[in-house]
């Protein structure tokens, strides 16, 4: 019997297998960040012991770093601490650091593929859920606990159970105005906010061939918001075009080895997964989020489900939600007022996103009661946006482009949304405070973030395409 992706790379990186227990899983790169590291650094001192492999360890600031005045201190106390702990840490235990200031410097899950840490084949983890990014590239990446964090900073080497394997495929042309964010929101509104729980999922299929490689990671980055383990997609020539050339990919002979390896990553045609679900591309329109969880989400031009159309398990989470939302069943969001617009975040807020957002609002005017904050994924994606003169374009509709990091995807910084206002946001969860206590998300493409931000509510972005 064939193997899927999955195994492949799975049992590649067993080092101890024993029935009724965890494997021993070899871990090749490990990203940190501020926010999950400083306890488990404590955890090594106390037990007197290094870091095993900081070769294949890479550090980055990006939770809790302002947006503004990156060259400043820190003014929440709380945040600069954990900053300043990430700095004394990684110098202590000879960790190389992206930290504020340094070129490479962004959020974690975008720094990793840009600068080619990220290759097809790897096991990948990281104290964040959305780990999962990685896999469009062709890897088994995923987000582990604290403990976990000290557990691999010390071996490289994780105790995990093997999950099940689902693979979603999608094929055919997408629509006018639909992006890689819609086709992620429309899955999870399909088969719910916990329908992949104990999965990892492979996305396949012409529609998935056919996206770039910074598609491809929107998709795998929100694989948690349904539940999964993880997600992949098969490295294909889509892969090997992004990577070849970045500053730590294989060069020379290196490079044709790995590629000579990277071309055997794919699932065999008779491999066998424990679920299997398909959608049509025709199917899939512009999407938005009514309630406080990703699977809550419906498309554009549809009203929000009534209580009948729910199951009696279904209605209490929907009332309160809408309640937290101040929205009505039935209703239509369109035409609905918005405050804020964000475009950023570890899902959009790559170099794509951003030109995405350029051409849309190029000789436009932002409405003059909605604010706009676009946060690069990256030093790197803020730099290429100057160059390509992105920066003016916004400067000229009124947005503001920020420096680096996680910024109002989660309010652990200084980018919070006030009580009460509207969010219209490219991050990848709602819940309740995610972005500010009380603040209330919806979550859309960066096609559908722009428009909202010109308009000044929600709108069907193909009226304007």
């Amino acid at each position: 019997m064939g193997q899927t992706l999955f195994d492949k790379i799975w049992d590649a990186h067993v080092v101890q297998r024993k029935e009724g227990y965890p494997d021993v899983l070899y871990i090749d790169a490990h990203f940190i960040h501020e926010v999950t590291s400083p306890q488990a650094f404590d955890g090594l001192r106390r037990r007197g012991i290094r870091v095993r492999r900081p070769d294949r360890t890479h550090a980055t600031a990006d939770h809790n770093v302002p947006t503004l005045n990156q060259h400043l201190p820190i003014r929440e106390e709380l945040s600069r601490r954990q900053v300043e702990m990430l700095t004394r840490n990684c110098e202590e235990f000879g960790i190389e650091l992206y930290g504020l200031g340094h070129p490479f410097q962004g959020i974690v899950h975008v720094i990793g593929p840009e600068l080619g840490l990220t290759q097809p084949g790897m096991t990948i983890v990281c104290g964040d859920s959305h780990t999962s990014t990685h896999g469009a590239l062709g890897t088994i990446a995923f987000g582990i606990g604290t403990s976990e964090v000290e557990q691999v900073l010390a071996t490289q080497c994780i105790w995990q159970y093997k999950p099940r394997k689902m693979r979603i495929t999608i094929d055919g042309q997408l629509k006018k105005g639909v992006v890689s964010k819609d086709i992620i929101l429309y899955i999870i509104s399909q088969i719910s906010a916990s329908g992949a729980t104990g999965y990892f999922v492979e996305y396949a299929g012409s529609t998935i061939r056919s996206l770039s490689m910074e598609a491809r990671m929107t998709i795998c980055n929100m694989s948690i918001e349904m539940g999964a383990r993880g997600g992949m997609i098969a490295p294909d020539e889509t892969t090997f075009a992004y990577l070849q050339g970045r500053r730590f990919a294989p060069k020379g002979s290196d490079w044709d080895r790995a590629l000579a390896y990277w071309k055997t990553l794919y699932s065999d045609l008779d491999a066998v997964f424990d679920k299997e679900l398909h959608f049509d591309a025709a199917d899939i329109e512009p999407m938005i989020t009514y309630g406080t969880n990703p699977g809550m989400g419906i498309k554009i031009t549809q009203p929000i489900p009534r209580l009948e159309q729910l199951s009696e398990k279904e209605r209490p989470s929907f009332e309160r939600a809408l309640q937290y939302m101040s929205l009505q069943p039935g209703t239509y969001l369109l035409n609905k007022p918005v405050d804020y617009v964000f475009i950023g975040s570890c899902t959009n807020s790559r170099m794509e996103d951003l030109r995405l957002v350029a051409n849309f609002v190029k000789g436009k005017k932002k409405a003059p009661h909605v604010e706009v904050w676009v946060v690069p994924g990256s030093k790197q994606v803020e730099e290429q946006a100057r160059r390509e003169g992105i920066d003016r374009i916004f400067e000229e509709a009124g947005f503001q482009l920020r420096g680096p990091g996680c910024s109002a995807c989660l309010g652990m910084n200084e980018d919070k949304i006030p009580p009460g206002k509207y969010c219209v946001s490219t991050s990848n969860r709602n819940f309740e405070g995610r972005q500010g206590p009380q603040a209330r998300t919806f979550l859309v493409s960066p096609l559908t973030a722009a428009a909202a931000a010109i308009t000044g509510r929600i709108v069907d972005v193909r009226e304007f395409l």
